[in-house]
């Protein structure tokens, strides 16, 4: 059976899916709670703590408030860019230095950008946690920004493009429904952004976008694990007191882009073997009343084995290979996206009807109770499953306090989707899976592209 797995293909453009996927943050059982301590430095840095003794380790980790969408549009793919250039080494440290540090001291770490901020974490033995703290704050008063680093990593960053866009099946995908669904806002590119403007950019672009966003008070350093709050406090004030804030107000773009008003439909050429479906409705921001009853949408149509999407279209019909709804959450109005690969030899246009036929029916009828509580159990069950993990605790916090301004959010979201109906579900499917508020694209081989 032939299997693409669109999760894989989404992720490196945009990295929903690696903790931000904040629409099933919060949602455990009322029993289970974080207990932390938060507080704000003189410099504007915010401070998460989440003690845990279970293990001697210490997740440490900086959510700066800076994506793709704070680009300027002439100048996309700096998020991006940082992420690989925050590796490069400070004054302090040599380059190529930074991971070495991190693995000579028994460490693991990583980073990634999303459209609304980039996230850095080392996951370090206990005794280390000075270590982690010299090291992320050696990157945020001093990075090393001279022509060597920055012409070294626009290189990797535009192979990168190259290689997930151009020599991927279905790269460009987000790329692609984005400049349909957006026509004003920032989200309009991917984060990946344009390796053509990359390449144009001077040093001067670049460490300007570092002195305006990467700064303490656009920052939120957590803490998970195995420290001693006292201890990691004075700490942090020796690494980080002292950094300054940054020189300016930091730009946030606003909210702005006017409805679809009507179904954008286009053909993209790709090259693919099989033909796919692609269909993007518009929903609203992260956090929004109707943002809860979208995200269950979502699962309830292709969140395992048993969902609408997986039962109807490739079970019972046998119309596709895979079938997919996933949802993009954004800190400003987003998108979800629907996801077809017909089986061989099944045309477009009868997929897509089938799996209209099933929107619709969430648009008709009231699931059933039954249904509806394994909806609700099963996006219980998964948060619980990710705050087993200290890494993931630390992204939650980070997220919740970056995206709300309120780290508690963590602990009290359950609330939002406890108190979500049957009609909520059936309302939330009327009003934004609606044909005219959707991008839809047919993707077929190049060798069906008419000669012109």
């Amino acid at each position: 059976m032939i299997n693409i797995n669109f999760m894989n293909l989404l992720k490196p453009c945009y990295l929903f899916l690696s903790g931000i996927l904040f629409s099933l943050s919060g949602v455990f059982g009322q029993s289970v709670k974080l207990d932390f301590k938060e507080y704000d430095q003189s410099n504007g840095l915010h401070v998460i703590l989440q003690e845990d003794h279970s293990t001697p380790i210490v997740v440490l980790s900086i959510m700066y408030h800076v994506g793709s969408k704070n680009e300027n549009p002439e100048r996309t793919g700096f998020a991006h860019l940082f992420e690989h250039l925050m590796f490069e080494g400070s004054d302090n440290i040599p380059r190529g230095e930074y991971t070495r540090y991190v693995e000579k001291a028994g460490g693991t770490l990583n980073a990634n950008t999303a459209f609304d901020r980039t996230y850095f974490y080392e996951v370090l033995p206990s005794h280390q946690l000075k270590l982690g703290l010299w090291l992320e704050s050696e990157r945020m008063l001093h990075l090393k920004l001279d022509s060597l680093s920055i012409s070294t990593q626009k290189g990797v960053v535009i192979e990168e493009i190259k290689q997930r866009e151009e020599n991927t099946p279905y790269g460009s995908l987000l790329r692609e429904v984005l400049r349909r669904a957006y026509h004003v806002h920032p989200y309009r590119w991917p984060v990946l952004g344009s390796a053509a403007q990359i390449k144009e950019s001077t040093d001067q672009d670049v460490q300007q976008f570092y002195h305006t966003f990467y700064v303490p008070d656009n920052a939120v350093l957590t803490l998970a694990g195995d420290f001693d709050p006292a201890e990691a406090k004075e700490w942090i004030k020796y690494y980080f007191g002292t950094i300054p804030k940054g020189k300016g107000v930091i730009p946030r773009p606003p909210a702005d882009e006017p409805p679809l008003n009507g179904e954008i439909r286009d053909t993209v050429y790709d090259r693919i073997q099989l033909p796919a479906i692609v269909q993007a409705y518009r929903v609203p921001a992260m956090g929004t009343d109707d943002y809860y009853a979208v995200s269950l949408l979502n699962t309830l149509l292709s969140g395992g084995e048993s969902s609408r999407f997986t039962k109807a279209l490739v079970d019972e019909q046998q119309l596709a290979l895979q079938a997919v709804s996933v949802p993009m959450p954004l800190e400003q109005p987003g998108i979800t996206l629907t996801l077809l690969l017909p089986n061989i030899g099944v045309d477009l246009t009868k997929l897509e009807q089938a799996a209209d036929q099933v929107v619709e029916q969430l648009q008709t009828d009231l699931i059933p109770q039954k249904e509806f509580q394994k909806l609700m159990n099963q996006t219980e069950a998964g948060m619980i499953n990710r705050l087993a993990s200290l890494e993931s605790r630390a992204e939650l916090l980070a997220t919740a306090y970056t995206y709300y301004g309120e780290t508690n959010r963590v602990n009290t979201e359950i609330d939002r989707y406890l108190g979500l109906t049957r009609e909520d579900l059936r309302q939330a499917a009327r009003t934004y899976f609606r044909k005219d508020n959707r991008v839809v694209l047919y993707y077929l081989p190049k060798s069906k592209q008419k000669k012109q």
